[in-house]
């Protein structure tokens, strides 16, 4: 319908996500990517799981510490609201079609989740991570895990080099930042998945015991915030060369629709 004119969509679905002429719209995958969502037509939402992985891993392939091939894995847990309309009745409503009862739950057991292409592609990774969701019994806010072994990434890839390269990645940037070592070793007791909630903010952190040689980098944000309808809103702002915070807050505070 609009394939001919000069209109220009941005599609939440995963129809687009990795397909030629349209921009992924992770306005922060690159130092440069948010120019190319500014100017693109066609720009495809991301996942919030893939928003998670993506911001962990693709700064850490290009800059040499992590190979494209290591096999990845990711564990992440979200809220019940990711499931959409159908989840969510069958979470809230007792009275539903095969309600669920249960605190927490693991599915996509078929290891074939529809986020995983996007994943790999936008990673620049050889090959499909192992992807194992579930979620709670909480409505909104996710923390995604990325488990690492340091002997088995590249020379050089130590504790520091990791937490250097995903600062230099997002410097200056308005919703994405990395937590410092204090701040981190705080939280390694307990990360809340629900903390930045209402907000397009998106948090990482670098766990690690460097005895052991093992490192779990950790992507924390609102699965309807800077995992769904915030991340449309940035990427809406940066097509009509609006300010990127607008009716987002300055720092992705204020709350995003849902």
């Amino acid at each position: 319908m609009v394939a001919d004119g000069d209109t220009r969509l941005i599609d939440a679905s995963t129809a687009h996500r990795v397909a030629d002429g349209w921009v992924y719209g992770f306005p922060e995958m690159t130092r440069d990517h948010a120019a190319a969502v500014a100017a693109a037509r066609f720009v495809a939402n991301p996942g919030c799981y893939p928003t998670g992985v993506i911001a962990l891993v693709r700064p850490l392939v290009d800059a040499g510490l992590l190979p494209a091939s290591y096999p990845v894995t990711v564990n992440a847990v979200s809220g019940y609201t990711g499931g959409g309309k159908g989840l969510i009745a069958r979470m809230e409503d007792p009275n539903s079609d095969k309600p669920i009862s249960s605190a927490h739950f693991a599915y996509g057991l078929t290891l074939a989740h529809k986020h995983v292409p996007e994943m790999t592609r936008h990673g620049r990774l050889d090959r499909a991570p192992v992807f194992m969701p579930s979620v709670g019994r909480f409505r909104q806010g996710m923390l995604v895990e990325v488990p690492l072994h340091l002997a088995a990434m590249a020379d050089g890839a130590t504790v520091a080099a990791i937490r250097d390269a995903l600062v230099a990645r997002y410097d200056g940037c308005r919703f994405v930042s990395v937590a410092p070592e204090a701040e981190t070793a705080a939280k390694a007791g307990l990360l809340d998945p629900e903390e930045l909630n209402d907000t397009n903010r998106l948090r990482l952190y670098v766990f690690a015991n460097e005895d052991a040689g093992q490192a779990v980098l950790a992507a924390q944000l609102d699965n309807l915030g800077k995992g769904a309808s915030g991340a449309a809103v940035q990427n809406l702002n940066l097509m009509l060369g609006l300010a990127e915070t607008a009716g987002l807050g300055e720092a992705g505070e204020a709350p995003v629709a849902a």
